[in-house]
């Protein structure tokens, strides 16, 4: 699907990493490039033509995400380096002034590390403590297990809404609901599900959605961090410096901006920004009911041929989606990875930054296969004959 739009497709690569970043669509390349030859100035510091059309630029991006996720206001839109960054600035700006000994943060052992470290960070500081909700025979969160996992002394449920090894999609607007029922703030790591699916996060009765551009088309170096007006207002600024502050004085006396600009000091990524929302525009353009419809056709065609595969452990095979993790029994994930590389196949090797996922799977390491919409059954064919030749992975390494 719409392959000719994507320039480095055509140098023959079967890229099959879309879960660690995806490829760009000439669109993209352009809105760089026109920032740089065309219009190029700071965001919100100059008086002049150009740099009036790059503030213009720049928050209309705001307004597109607003609308990607339906949150109430622009103001609810900050941008940041990715979704690191984001849920860092809440773990940090936010969730730690709040937290008091023996409050309770919930996450799960599948989460990207991203969504881990700042809470184990929080607990030490803290004295809090962070419990893992218990997945089930397929490694899935269920309801039960969460209610199960929830006391008076839970504070924060942060979880991703689509995992990055085992792929599974979180029942997130129930969570959502009981979030919002017993009082406990609801993070949600998207940068699985934003670039794949539709997040509506007044539906999903979100408090904080965190994700990144350059995994749905976009530029690196450009994240989003969506929070509810009254909870962003609160959030206290990690950064300080340019553009992020009213006035202050040498005595000492500081008036920050109002959100989200308070949150966004010095120079943004502006050309990224101004590029990701030609990204949005050009899924939409597409369409996210005909991205899901054809991944999921395309995730059903991998899983199909996959299993006919000799000596393959697929450890997420009761999962639907566009991610599959597995290995060849007899050979590490990495020497996998370097084989496939050898016909130009690309696929991420390793623990996928979910390095406590071991416990639940058993195994360290695996390969991974995430799909995107450019993606197409011939190149899942290709996979497959490769596969096919897993005694030669031995000799591609000697």
């Amino acid at each position: 699907m719409n392959r000719e739009d994507f320039p480095i497709l055509s140098t023959g690569i079967i890229y099959f990493d879309n879960g660690a970043t995806s490829m760009k669509p000439k669109c993209i390349l352009d809105e760089v490039s026109e920032y740089y030859s065309k219009y190029t100035a700071n965001a919100h510091r100059g008086d002049y033509d150009n740099s009036l059309i790059v503030d213009e630029k720049y928050e209309e991006v705001r307004t597109k995400t607003k609308k990607l996720i339906n949150s109430k206001s622009d103001k609810e839109i900050v941008f940041t380096k990715g979704t690191t960054d984001s849920i860092n600035l809440v773990a940090n700006g936010f969730i730690k002034d709040i937290l008091v000994e023996n409050d309770e943060i919930i996450i799960t052992k599948a989460e990207h590390a991203s969504n881990i470290l700042p809470w184990l960070r929080l607990a030490k500081e803290k004295n809090i403590i962070v419990k893992y909700i218990p997945l089930n025979e397929n490694n899935e969160v269920t309801i039960e297990n969460l209610l199960n996992t929830i006391s008076e002394k839970t504070k924060v449920i942060s979880l991703a809404h689509i995992t990055n090894v085992i792929g599974d999609t979180r029942p997130i607007k129930e969570i959502g609901q009981i979030c919002k029922d017993k009082g406990i703030y609801f993070i949600v790591d998207g940068a699985q599900s934003v670039p794949h699916i539709k997040a509506d996060v007044q539906e999903l009765n979100i408090d904080f959605l965190a994700f990144s551009a350059h995994k749905m088309l976009g530029p690196t170096g450009v994240g989003v961090l969506y929070g509810k007006e009254e909870y962003l207002e609160k959030i206290n600024p990690q950064v300080l410096g340019g553009g992020m502050n009213s006035t202050f004085t040498s005595a000492g006396e500081v008036k920050y901006k109002s959100i989200p600009t308070a949150l966004e000091a010095g120079t943004p990524n502006i050309e990224g920004v101004i590029a990701f929302g030609r990204a949005i525009d050009y899924l939409l353009e597409i369409g996210y009911e005909k991205i899901n419809e054809y991944e999921k056709e395309l995730s059903e065609y991998l899983r199909e041929k996959l299993n006919l595969v000799r000596n393959i452990e697929i450890y997420n095979k009761e999962i639907e989606g566009s991610i599959v993790a597995f290995n060849i029994k007899g050979y590490f994930a990495q020497d996998t990875a370097v084989f496939l590389n050898k016909y130009k196949i690309c696929v991420r090797a390793g623990n996928h930054c979910a390095k406590i996922l071991e416990e639940e799977i058993n195994v360290k390491n695996t390969c991974r296969i995430s799909l995107y919409f450019y993606n197409t059954k011939e190149e899942i064919d290709k996979l497959i004959e490769v596969l096919n030749k897993q005694e030669e992975i031995l000799d591609n390494i000697v």
